[in-house]
């Protein structure tokens, strides 16, 4: 039952994963010509395409790809429920473990990428590469705030370093 709940988890998890990062890259408006991009678009459209002809979009909200983020986090949330490996929550201790099951997705998504991000202007500056270019789209809407209010040192941007501490600041608030 362990490794049952462990590959519904993890399909789960990167499905929630997929829709959850499309949903941020159209809010930041990112170039969807984009190579990746358009992979993660191929990934998520069979969940989405079906639910965006009931559901339009409200300005630029995608309400398709907000419901199915919720949904793949509540199913998350209730699978050790369905496999019998605990025991039945009330509703609204699920949709709490949901919310929070899907802030701390979020939050180690900006972590990843605001490594990733870092680790690219390191070793290639300057330079374009598809993976570069989306990863700028992602984080630079954090970034910005946070280096408005720390300077460069040396010329050098400490502003993802302070962006991962606060990003593991926050999971270790989160129970």
């Amino acid at each position: 039952m362990a490794a049952l709940l462990f590959l519904l988890d993890t399909l789960l998890s990167l499905s929630q994963f997929v829709v959850l990062l499309r949903l941020l890259l159209q809010w930041a408006r990112a170039d969807f010509r984009n190579p990746l991009l358009r992979a993660i678009v191929q990934l998520s459209n069979p969940l989405l395409v079906p639910l965006r002809r009931v559901l339009p979009a409200i300005g630029r909200l995608d309400t398709a790809s907000v419901l199915i983020v919720l949904a793949l986090a509540l199913l998350r949330a209730y699978v050790p429920v369905l496999l019998h490996l605990s025991e039945p929550l009330p509703l609204l201790a699920l949709a709490v473990k949901a919310a929070l099951g899907l802030l701390v997705t979020l939050l180690w998504i900006y972590f990843y990428a605001i490594f990733l991000y870092a680790m690219l202007s390191l070793i290639a500056p300057g330079t374009y590469s598809p993976a570069q270019a989306l990863l700028t789209t992602l984080c630079e809407p954090v970034l910005r705030p946070l280096r408005r209010l720390i300077p460069p040192l040396a010329n050098l941007d400490l502003s993802p370093l302070w962006a991962g501490i606060l990003i593991i600041a926050l999971l270790k608030l989160l129970p």
